[in-house]
């Protein structure tokens, strides 16, 4: 053993070789601690000689083979979305979210959707005794509890080296990486060079060509909601999952930000419930009310969203009421700020409506966020509703994007949006010009093209 002492930030460990005052990583004066780092050495290894041996030999690209990684399906259809369509065999991912959005239950349930398709599963622990997790697993599972799933507690990461080469498991799942420790460093547990070791580690263990197998990481954020710990994490492992949602909603939003064996930007929306995390798989309907025709509702439309590589429609709805103060309320739990007062000025500019003494607030159903800039249009038409007190159709959508001209501007994938309102049996959806619809072949919708957005107030409520 060779020991080597480094120097790391308190605040951003940050790590460096020589002790200063201030930090050049994040401005904090005296915040180097002093850290001993125990290298494993060779003694036949010569330090100055950096070349190493390798019997591989380089191939032309033309030459290389492509190969197929087989997937582990699970029946989490919301989850395998995700992922790419499953979990690959000899891969290694990161799944990170605050506090109690879910992301040891969800791996439990992937454990166990796994071991019932005769694959062994160890979930390895440093936070949780097996008894909690045994607790947690008779709630969300109950008593059909599978056979080959193994439990281990340990924060040392040479001990869970050990129980993978005796039980030989084809998953392996690691909650959490910062609360693991390799006994070669004497750095403490989620250290930077704590959790790239340990993660170095299993990345070995996933990639062996001999025996691969599939490693899913659990991590820790930061108060910004960012993956814990150095940038170089998320470099090293194929999948990065983050779990959004806040720990007091039934909804839960599992979002791919890298995925090397599949798209990124891929969206899986769960309900969280008292048996676990429940995949949505009809999106469509549950961020929709469900309403008889003769229903009058103010301040409800509906528009496309594009997540991933489908379509979802949302209910948009809006309250406007009489403001008592000097400065009206703008209130939005679905959308920036910022966004609902520039969707406001156009209104009041470009459409002709005050709102100078308005309070506005602005809900999606479901809790999802709108995202996309091609909700513009219906939160427009919602605001409008509210004001006049008069209903939209239950069968009007609205996609498009407002501009400060008050033009309804084009948004990309518009047919793959119609044809995702034309499957549900809306009736009238209103579009920005510009596109030829008529090529698009609907069986139920009548597209509308406008150009400016108090066309579409005219069209909509003229007969209210």
């Amino acid at each position: 053993m060779k020991s080597k002492i480094v120097y790391i930030c308190s605040e951003c460990k940050f790590e460096q070789p020589k002790w200063t005052g201030r930090c050049p990583n994040c401005g904090v004066w005296n915040s180097f601690l002093e850290s001993e780092i125990l290298k494993k050495t060779n003694s036949k290894s010569n330090s100055n000689n950096r070349v190493t041996s390798t019997s591989k030999k380089a191939q032309k690209l033309s030459d290389i083979k492509v190969l197929n990684s087989d997937r582990i399906i699970t029946d989490l259809h919301e989850f395998n979305r995700v992922v790419g369509g499953g979990i690959v065999r000899d891969s290694i991912s990161i799944l990170a979210a605050r506090p109690g959005a879910g992301k040891s239950t969800l791996l439990l349930q992937v454990a166990h959707d796994i071991s019932k398709k005769g694959f062994k599963v160890l979930y390895a622990s440093g936070e949780e005794s097996e008894s909690q997790i045994k607790k947690r697993a008779d709630r969300i599972i109950g008593e059909c509890l599978e056979e080959n799933i193994w439990i281990y507690s340990d924060i040392s990461l040479n001990n869970v080296l050990e129980v993978v080469k005796e039980v030989d498991p084809d998953f392996i799942i690691i909650d959490s990486i910062q609360t693991f420790v390799l006994e070669e460093y004497s750095s403490r547990p989620g250290s930077p060079i704590q959790t790239m070791e340990c993660a170095n580690e299993l990345l070995r263990i996933a990639k062996n060509i001999n025996r691969p197998r599939a490693v899913i990481i659990v991590g820790q954020m930061t108060k910004e909601d960012e993956l814990a710990g150095v940038r170089a994490l998320e470099h090293l492992v194929d999948c990065v999952l983050m779990i959004e949602g806040d720990s007091l909603e039934e909804l839960r939003s599992l979002v791919c930000s890298k995925n090397r064996f599949g798209s990124t930007g891929e969206v899986g929306f769960f309900s969280m419930t008292e048996k676990g995390m429940i995949s949505i798989d009809n999106p469509s309907q549950f961020f929709m009310t469900k309403r008889d025709e003769k229903d009058e509702v103010f301040g409800s439309s509906l528009s496309v969203m594009k997540e991933g590589n489908r379509c979802i429609i949302v209910e948009i709805e809006s309250l406007v009421s009489n403001s008592m103060a000097p400065y009206p309320s703008r209130i939005s739990d679905c959308l920036k700020k910022d966004q609902l007062n520039t969707l406001i000025s156009i209104l009041e500019e470009r459409g002709k409506i005050k709102l100078f003494d308005k309070n506005v607030v602005i809900k999606a159903t479901g809790g999802i966020r709108l995202r996309e800039q091609c909700v513009n249009l219906a939160v427009i038409i919602s605001i409008v509703s509210s004001l006049k007190n008069k209903s939209i159709d239950n069968g009007y959508v609205f996609i498009g994007d407002v501009g400060l001209t008050g033009e309804i501007k084009r948004v990309p994938s518009m047919e793959l949006r119609l044809k995702e309102v034309d499957r549900i049996g809306f009736s009238k959806v209103y579009v920005p010009e510009g596109e030829n619809y008529k090529n698009f072949k609907f069986k139920n919708i009548e597209v509308k093209p406008f150009r400016y957005i108090y066309e579409v107030i005219n069209d909509v409520f003229k007969s209210k």
